[in-house]
């Protein structure tokens, strides 16, 4: 099959197409011939050498965290499934033809959602409903801020804010103040003007999604034994703060994921889709996902 393999770290020129063995499928697992993949930070903060040295990460090695399909094959065990399935899932090595993986990580698509649209939701949308169902917890009419809240996780973890009936703050940057009010919430703060942070009101929680300055600015209206969730470790300073920190890594759902397929098709969930790419020219495509501000981008076979 033809893959989108990693050999070394460095700039987008260490990305190289090329043929690669087929993977098998085993027990309780299900093969997919690949529709499209979704390009996400995770995959260039890997290419760059950011997360060098953790034990899972040998190369060469196939990057890509979710795809969407046609189910070719299935395990001995897996009943959920069979071929010819439309399904979407959270992966390891989503940048190829073909793809192999437990039958836990995969949800079918709706009919109505076009299966190369579908590889934009699961590694994002479980990320941002996770961060506020499973770490940020709020409670029907808690204040909670969503930062990078017009990004694809930021946009999930409102979807799952409101669901729980929580008053939403939207916090981008200045230049987003305007784009964010389309989003629906109770409020929009811009992130990097100290003087609009501090009309905020007090905040039961925050769902962070970009770390850095932007949560550390705010951790001060943040009421004492209040929640910060993030998907990026823990904020410096929080704990000192007498804050509740929970910091994580999104784990596969299938069934959640399907429930996610069902919101986006009915237009629930919206999740923005920049380009699309076919898989020879992933070079071009991460080097454009890594620019700030940008929908998902998509490499389609």
């Amino acid at each position: 099959m033809k893959a989108v393999v990693l050999k070394g770290y460095g700039d987008v020129d260490v990305l190289a197409v090329q043929e690669m063995p087929e993977p098998k499928v085993g027990p309780g697992e299900v093969k997919v011939r690949v529709t499209a993949a979704s390009i996400n930070p995770v995959d260039w903060k890997i290419r760059r050498g950011d997360m060098k040295g953790r034990a899972d990460l040998k190369l060469p090695l196939i990057l890509g965290r979710d795809v969407s399909g046609e189910v070719v094959e299935v395990g001995t065990g897996v009943e959920a499934f069979e071929p010819g399935d439309r399904v979407m899932g959270l992966v390891n090595a989503g940048y190829a033809e073909t793809v192999v993986a437990p039958t836990e990580c995969w949800a079918k698509v709706p009919d109505n959602l076009d299966l190369k649209d579908a590889a934009a939701l699961p590694l994002v949308t479980l990320t941002g409903t996770q961060l506020i169902e499973e770490h940020v917890r709020p409670s029907q009419g808690d204040t909670v801020l969503v930062t990078g809240a017009l990004g694809a996780v930021g946009r999930s973890a409102i979807f799952a804010a409101r669901a729980r009936g929580a008053r939403i703050w939207a916090g981008v940057r200045s230049k987003q103040v305007e784009e964010a009010r389309m989003l629906g919430v109770d409020g929009v703060v811009a992130l990097d003007d100290p003087k609009d942070v501090a009309r905020l009101p007090t905040l039961d929680a925050v769902a962070d999604t970009v770390g850095g300055e932007a949560v550390a600015a705010v951790l001060d209206k943040v009421k004492h034994g209040g929640t910060v969730g993030s998907v990026l470790g823990e904020p410096k300073g929080a704990k000192e703060k007498g804050l509740v920190v929970r910091s994580f890594m999104a784990h596969p759902d299938g069934h959640r994921l399907s429930q996610l397929a069902e919101s986006a098709a009915k237009g629930d969930l919206v999740i923005p889709i920049s380009r699309t790419f076919k898989l020879d020219d992933a070079r071009e495509a991460q080097k454009l996902a890594e620019q700030s501000g940008v929908g998902k981008v998509l490499l389609v076979n």
